[in-house]
């Protein structure tokens, strides 16, 4: 699937934190993705998550293809613990964005595990050989 995203000018931008159980469970679904971005649903809201590697944008249902707020330059690295939070900057493109943040950082989560219940490995399973290390 393709889709092209616009982004009007941007109208605000803070700091934030996504909760590692999202952040973990984002890449790990990103990671089984051939096409190296993931679409998520968000059925509650009305909106399309698209993921990649560099940021997370959110479309509404009436305005398609226009991003209303970008999730972008996350900070994994800043963590000290996997189950820490990760920093990141929420672009937003709306005037009415921000106050859609509390629900989205909700709704994410809750998107992200239908999707991972729904998902299958596709392909045969191969079971790899080692050789045994030799006693002395």
């Amino acid at each position: 699937m393709e889709i092209t995203c616009y982004r009007d000018p941007e109208t605000a931008r803070e700091l934030r934190f996504l909760p590692a159980a999202t952040y973990n469970l984002a890449h790990a679904l990103l990671s089984r993705s051939a096409s190296g971005c993931l679409f998520v649903p968000i059925r509650a809201m009305q909106y399309l998550a698209i993921l990649d590697a560099e940021e997370f944008v959110f479309l509404d249902g009436p305005r398609k293809c226009w991003i209303d707020i970008a999730w972008r330059n996350f900070k994994p690295q800043d963590r000290t613990a996997l189950d820490d939070a990760v920093a990141y900057e929420a672009v937003y493109y709306q005037a009415s964005a921000a106050g859609l943040m509390a629900r989205l950082q909700a709704e994410l989560p809750r998107a992200l595990n239908a999707l991972a219940a729904k998902g299958r490995f596709d392909g045969p399973a191969r079971v790899l050989k080692f050789p045994a290390p030799e006693r002395r």
